[in-house]
């Protein structure tokens, strides 16, 4: 949200020597001869200083002198309204440019003032009444338009935000908060490249603002474009290196980049600066199991679930490292204890059944890919479904098998893998020539499985008339 000019000149030569002299007598007189000091010019002065110091409360006392003594000068009442609403008195920030209005009712600066107050009180549809009543005095104005897209902004309207903060840049480039904020729109709009255009053209305005080097990489992230916004978060943590969602941003986007090692780095850094985090060890835990560092990754999925015990996809983070390692058993409980957290959650349900058909506990892998198939609204239930009728031939339940085969095929009939596959139940079910068709298929599809064919089926590999069928000689 902008904030304007107190108003005051002369208030960037407090450092002169001279000048500093001078207010120094000021306040001193001020402060110790209260009521009696009422010389307008010297209370202009105490007031800046007072402001540029940061000492709202001051400036204020001295403004509501002023106001006293000069209360037909809607200038000290706009100036008395910033103040109210610095300190956070957006009421009487409005009664006080009120005040100006009554003065001065055409002033677009004051009117702005009072669209700023009202949409700080959540007023939204006053504060677009009164931006829009100072453009019509002042078409164009860029603080107007600024602070009219912050509005519509804050009020959920960003279509219409991104039209203000549009024709704002239109008319003023160089404007960096407006950029800004026309990135933030695009962004909440699914605009991802444009997005990034505006960030960018912010930077080339303000090029030392981290948050804006920061939402750029959100939005390149987003975009596929890692090694970008592995930059642009370093960049942000160039200017501020305590930036600790930069760290961990980074981190993420050099994990899609494979750059592990790296990416790990960038999440010690965040748990460095902020102590205990539940999803950084989450994620330093995946990078880990990446690499192949199952104890590491162990360790670190472990003090995820330290920090938050119901959190349900460390569980099963867990349970996947836990049978990557070789380690079935233990995996099926941490599985268990994220499904008790997130019983509807189809890929829990898969990485059990695979657990427990490794295990040839195959009851309970049919029950659990059966689930997971019925969960699973995309590509996963097909990979559901042909655990289930892989589970269902172990079993030596070869006709059941087939009609899953069968059913994964509908859903993917271009699969060389279930193609092949499916041919043993054919064969287990004295259906020979089904078989060499269906492997016929699936070399048809995948050339790359005639190395696996000798391997599974090496008395098909050396007879003559299966060869000719499936186009081997």
């Amino acid at each position: 949200m902008s904030t304007f000019d107190f108003g005051f000149e002369d208030s960037d030569d407090f450092d002169d020597p001279a000048r500093r002299a001078r207010l120094t007598e000021l306040i001193d007189a001020y402060e110790s001869e209260g009521e009696q000091y009422l010389d307008s010019a010297a209370l202009e002065d105490l007031a800046a200083y007072y402001f540029d110091e940061e000492r709202f409360e001051d400036a204020l006392g001295v403004m509501e002198r002023l106001a006293e003594t000069q209360p037909f000068t809607s200038d000290v009442h706009v100036r008395r309204g910033l103040l109210l609403s610095a300190l956070g008195r957006h009421e009487d920030a409005l009664d006080a440019y009120d005040a100006a209005l009554e003065l001065s009712p055409a002033d677009p600066e004051t009117l702005t003032n009072r669209g700023v107050a009202l949409d700080r009180l959540g007023r939204f549809e006053d504060a677009l009444d009164a931006y829009d009543e100072a453009l019509s005095l002042s078409p164009g104005r860029p603080d107007v338009l600024f602070n009219r897209g912050v509005t519509l902004e804050r009020a959920g309207r960003l279509e219409e935000a991104a039209g203000a903060f549009e024709r704002c840049v239109d008319t003023h480039p160089e404007h960096p908060e407006a950029w800004y904020e026309l990135g933030y729109c695009y962004d909440r709009l699914g605009r991802n490249e444009e997005s990034a255009d505006c960030y960018e053209r912010h930077i080339d305005e303000a090029p030392y603002s981290p948050d804006a080097w920061y939402n750029r990489g959100i939005v390149l992230n987003r975009l596929g474009r890692y090694e970008e916004a592995a930059d642009s978060y370093d960049m942000a943590l160039v200017i501020d290196e305590e930036f600790a969602s930069a760290h961990y941003n980074r981190g993420n986007a050099l994990a899609n980049l494979g750059r592990l090692d790296e990416a790990i780095a960038s999440y010690e850094a965040v748990l460095e600066l902020e102590g205990r985090d539940a999803a950084t060890a989450y994620n330093i835990a995946l990078a880990h199991e990446e690499r192949g560092a199952y104890e590491e990754a162990l360790s670190y999925y472990r003090r995820a679930l330290d920090e938050e015990p119901a959190y349900a996809d460390a569980w099963y983070g867990l349970g996947c490292c836990l049978d990557a390692a070789g380690r079935p058993e233990e995996a099926l409980e941490a599985l268990d204890h994220a499904l008790d957290e997130e019983p509807e959650r189809a890929a829990y349900h898969h990485a059990r059944a695979d657990c427990a058909y490794r295990l040839e506990r195959f009851d309970e892998a049919l029950s659990a890919y059966a689930t997971a198939a019925d969960l699973d609204s995309g590509g996963g239930a097909a990979e559901a479904l042909l655990g289930r009728a892989e589970t269902l031939y172990a079993l030596q339940r070869p006709a059941d098998a087939l009609e899953t085969y069968h059913a994964v095929l509908q859903r993917e009939p271009q699969s060389a893998d279930v193609h092949f596959r499916q041919a043993k139940a054919f064969f287990a079910t004295g259906r020979p020539d089904a078989g060499l068709r269906s492997l016929r298929t699936a070399l048809n599809l995948d050339d790359d499985l005639r190395a696996d064919l000798q391997r599974l089926y090496p008395e098909l590999a050396d007879d003559p008339h299966a060869r000719r069928r499936l186009g081997l000689d």
